[in-house]
């Protein structure tokens, strides 16, 4: 991380630089929605730039059925819709090629494919037995949207998530699909450094989307990451609880995140950021354009910025 020097002048100077690091890299920001979003996507064109990667979640309450709608709402919005492949909710290969079929008619070009946390229900426990099935290799896909876990993942070993990365970036040599990174959020800022260093070391060459939670009530927060089993920054929370701001390893809002983000090398694989909006989709959306338009100021300490109302 780049450490600021505290003189006045050196300090304007950096401040200066940072937030322009901050508004590039908030530029090319990706937003999550659910399908129950759908009726909101007017109110997304008129606060996002065209063009913007709108990833829709299968949550567990909707369907596949539900999640190509949104999505094919999503395209025709003038957005790039992404969503979600769960492969443990896919019973046959043919209901996967039928789903891609129905968004490649829809203009969709890129879809994000997890496991899911739900049992096998068919042909697919993860993401490695879709790829492997052939049914992207000439689908007409141009980018296939991976997990990532900085922290580690509850149900999976170390090991064996590094073998599903360099995999999954074969496949991308194989079949000339563009593969991302999209990592879980977390309270830990330093933990991306950290997992980068070994990204570099894996030679993994797969960009990184950072995923981050949008604007969140703390409570409600901690809620989301109880279920999403985030890892080592929550059990650091939950002792911490009654002093999580006094903790500077920790980072509860969105701002902390970027910033401790655009401070990482030059050579970071981290391209932008993905923000989970929590069921606070505007309000997420509203914080992403202040922030692209420089409506924020970053305080003394260069690790916290406060958006404009």
């Amino acid at each position: 991380m780049v450490q600021l020097d505290c003189s006045p002048t050196t300090l304007a100077t950096s401040k200066g630089d940072l937030k322009e690091r901050v508004i590039r890299f908030v530029s090319e920001a990706s937003i999550e929605i659910t399908p129950s979003d759908e009726q909101r996507l007017p109110d997304l064109v008129a606060l996002l730039p065209a063009g913007t990667a709108v990833y829709v979640a299968h949550t567990p309450n909707t369907t596949l059925d539900q999640v190509i709608q949104t999505a094919l709402a999503v395209q025709r919005a003038g957005f790039t819709a992404t969503p979600h492949i769960v492969a443990r909710r896919i019973n046959y290969a043919h209901t996967l090629r039928i789903a891609i079929a129905r968004l490649r008619a829809g203009g969709v070009e890129r879809i994000l494919s997890i496991a899911g946390d739900a049992r096998a229900s068919g042909d697919f426990n993860s993401t490695l037995d879709i790829l492997a099935s052939g049914i992207l290799d000439h689908s007409g896909l141009t980018r296939v949207a991976v997990a990532g876990h900085p922290e580690g993942h509850r149900a999976v070993g170390t090991s064996l998530l590094w073998e599903a990365l360099k995999t999954k970036q074969a496949f991308a040599e194989r079949t000339g699909i563009k593969i991302t990174i999209v990592t879980q959020f977390g309270f830990n800022a330093d933990a991306i450094a950290e997992w980068e260093r070994e990204l570099l070391r894996m030679e993994i060459r797969i960009p990184v989307n950072v995923g981050i939670a949008g604007p969140t009530p703390l409570p409600k927060l901690i809620q989301f990451a109880m279920q999403c089993g985030i890892g080592t920054s929550l059990r650091t929370v939950m002792r911490n609880l009654s002093a999580v701001e006094r903790f500077s390893e920790l980072a509860t809002t969105p701002d902390q995140h970027v910033l401790r983000l655009v401070q990482l090398p030059a050579t970071t694989r981290v391209v932008a950021p993905h923000f989970f909006s929590f069921g606070g989709t505007l309000a997420t959306a509203r914080w992403i354009k202040q922030v692209a338009a420089g409506a924020f100021e970053i305080d003394a300490s260069g690790r916290r910025f406060q958006v404009e109302d």
